[in-house]
Formats: C-alpha cells, structure tokens, sequence
C-alpha cells in the first residue's frame, strides 16, 4: 500500500493547480522568482524570461485554465471510487504524464545552449546542441524558459507518481471486489 494515497495526491495537485492560477493571475513574477525555478533552470542550462515581470493577458488565459483544471479535477474526486479510481484517472493520469514529458524534452532539446563557464580544468560537460532553426519555432519559441521547464518537470513527477500509486489502489480494490463476490457467492450455497 501506498504511503499516500491517490486521493490525497490528486487532492494536493488539484490545490497547487489552482494556488498557481491565483499567483498567474495576479504577479506572475513571484513563480518566476521561485528557487525552484532558478534552480532547476541553471543545472538544466534553459533560459531566464522576462515575460513573467506583471500580468499579461497570456498569463491571466493561463490562470483561468489552470483553474478550470484544479477545479474539475477536484469535482472529479467525489464520484464512486471505481469511477475515478480505474475510469477517469486510470486514463488521465498516464495522458498527463506523457503530454507534460513531451514539453519538457522539447522545451529542453530545443532551448539554444546557453554559454557557460569553464571550470579549473577548462572543460565543462554540457547537454546536447539546440536543433537547428529554433529561433523561428513559433509558440514554441514561448515554451523555452525556466518557467515552463520546472512546472512541466513537476508536473510530469507528478503525474507518474500519481498513476503509480493509482494502478497500485486500483489492483487493491479489485481484490477486494473478488472477495466481496466470493463471500457473497459462498453464502448463497449454503
């Protein structure tokens, strides 16, 4: 069993959902600004932005759809456990993972390698060359930023340990749905 559980995980990500949409509707700086952020967006050589400095409409869009998601998600939670257990996020879960590991190895390989700095030894080991003509890339020239590379790294973490632990209560309460079966099925013999 899980150390926590689904519900619990799905519930936490429904409500960091919405807090980010509260915080990319009023100061978008303050994501931006994350350690987090700057962190993961050094080791990982993609970009700093400028474009998270005030509220634009392209954030507030952003806020209202990452509302829309914390909510539904939410609301999805009070249906019978074997629909949003093995229905709804038995199908959710896997999609999210693979839709956010796609931004996140795209935002990372196509992000123009940033100088960096040689050592003492003089060699530095750095990750692989841009592809080439990603200055034009239209809306993806947007995604290339710290921002984007750290909520789609969380998010991906996320939602594989999500469908981790969901196919895990998922096997759980199928045994307990055998048993219940054969306990009412023996009872009916006697």
């Amino acid at each position: 069993m899980a150390l926590i559980s689904a519900k619990t995980i799905l519930t936490s990500l429904s409500l960091f959902h919405i807090t980010l949409a509260y915080f990319f509707f009023t100061n978008p700086e303050t994501i931006a600004e994350q350690a987090l952020v700057y962190l993961l967006g050094e080791a990982m050589g993609v970009p700093m932005t400028t474009k998270f400095s005030s509220p634009t409409p392209v954030t507030s869009l952003l806020a209202m759809i990452l509302l829309l998601v914390g909510l539904s998600d939410i609301l999805s939670l009070s249906l019978p456990e074997e629909i949003w257990l093995v229905h709804h996020w038995g199908a959710q879960a896997p999609l999210r993972f693979l839709f956010f590991a796609v931004v996140l190895a795209t935002t990372w390989f196509t992000t123009p390698t940033m100088p960096r700095r040689a050592g003492a030894g003089g060699k530095i080991m750095s990750r692989p060359i841009a592809v080439p003509g990603t200055g034009s890339g239209g809306g993806w020239d947007g995604l290339r930023n710290r921002v984007v590379f750290t909520l789609a790294f969380m998010e991906m973490l996320s939602w594989f340990w999500v469908w981790v632990t969901l196919r895990e209560e998922a096997r759980a309460l199928q045994v307990k749905k055998q048993r219940r079966r054969n306990s009412s099925g023996g009872d009916r013999h006697m």
